[in-house]
């Protein structure tokens, strides 16, 4: 470790043994989040060398300032990073409206001009874009955008499942090689309940399938809110039926997986409380709630978790001390 990122680490409150002896792991975690109350600022980062104890990065300041969409917010940002390594951010811009926000980055410290995607836009009774979510299909050679939207009179049967007819959510999505042509939206899934927030990642357990983690929104008439997962054969279904809850007995949304090891860990919103849970499992059937030793920034919200080499965690830490001068969020060619 150089004598800046030990002195950094050090004033991180990381000890040097707990980023593994003199050195940082050769795979680091980040999570991606924002605050309910500073929608209008922008993304956070968080890093972790183990997936549980996350310190905030860049001393918590936003890394990019929203300016697209309707309302010009930034909530539950996700970031994917494509196989060419440019990083993907895509956001809800708002509580209401037909648009998501699209911006990408080489290091996630310099982003490109943010652009407003109006994916519902055909539309005329679409309510809302939100927790829109972004994955690579190999098979297709595609991007798969996806988000959770309200079509008015769309779903009758479920239509007060949430309380009023403007949150009766089902799962669209869009493709694109380019982020810049766009494949007409379609449905992604609908199995007959009222649903938010999905998460999807290859299965990587020796099938060609697909997992999607997925908030249950019903309210009425049994109240549900809680973090379930359906299998699929491809990103784009067909998928089983959904699995029970992963979850407790408590509310939870904006669930963000990823595979450590034998490992299956769902990174969760526990939005009642105000903390960020964890569910795990190695065989995707039985689930142990670790959300005890998680250790977030307080008041993080909605986020997404992504796996990095040394390399880049270095690189971040270092500006995030300040030695690097650049500005975040500055515009890249």
């Amino acid at each position: 470790m150089s004598r800046i990122l030990a002195t950094l680490v050090l004033a991180l409150g990381f000890g040097l043994g707990s980023v593994r002896g003199s050195s940082l792991p050769d795979t680091c975690y980040l999570f991606a989040y924002f605050y309910h109350d500073l929608e209008k600022e922008g993304f956070r980062l968080a890093w972790s060398a183990d997936g549980f104890e996350f310190e905030k990065l860049n001393q918590g300041r936003a890394w990019v300032t929203p300016v697209a969409g309707e309302n010009k917010l930034m909530r539950d940002p996700a970031i994917f990073r494509g196989p060419d390594g440019l990083f993907h951010l895509v956001w809800t811009t708002g509580w209401t409206g037909k648009t998501i926000g699209y911006a990408s980055s080489r290091d996630l410290i310099n982003w490109s001009e943010q652009r407003t995607l109006p994916v519902m836009a055909h539309e005329a009774e679409a309510q809302n874009c939100w927790a829109p979510e972004v994955l690579w299909d190999a098979a297709k050679g595609t991007f798969l955008i996806y988000w959770s939207t309200t079509i008015l009179g769309r779903y009758p049967d479920t239509e007060m499942s949430n309380r009023r007819a403007e949150r009766n959510h089902r799962i669209y999505a869009t493709t694109t090689v380019d982020f810049k042509v766009f494949t007409p939206t379609m449905l992604l899934y609908d199995a007959g309940y009222n649903v938010i927030d999905a998460n999807i990642i290859p299965a990587l357990d020796g099938t060609a399938d697909w997992l999607m983690f997925v908030k249950d929104e019903t309210f009425a008439p049994v109240t549900q809110k809680n973090i379930r997962m359906v299998r699929g054969r491809s990103p784009e279904g067909p998928w089983d039926p959904v699995s029970p809850a992963l979850t407790g007995a408590y509310w939870a949304e904006g669930p963000t997986a990823i595979k450590v090891g034998d490992e299956y860990r769902v990174y969760f919103d526990k939005h009642m409380v105000d903390a960020i849970g964890l569910v795990t499992s190695k065989d995707l059937l039985n689930w142990t709630d670790q959300s005890a030793k998680v250790r977030m920034p307080e008041h993080a919200r909605h986020g997404c978790i992504l796996a990095v080499e040394r390399g880049l965690m270095e690189r971040l830490l270092e500006y995030s001390s300040g030695v690097d001068k650049q500005t975040p969020g500055a515009t890249t060619p």
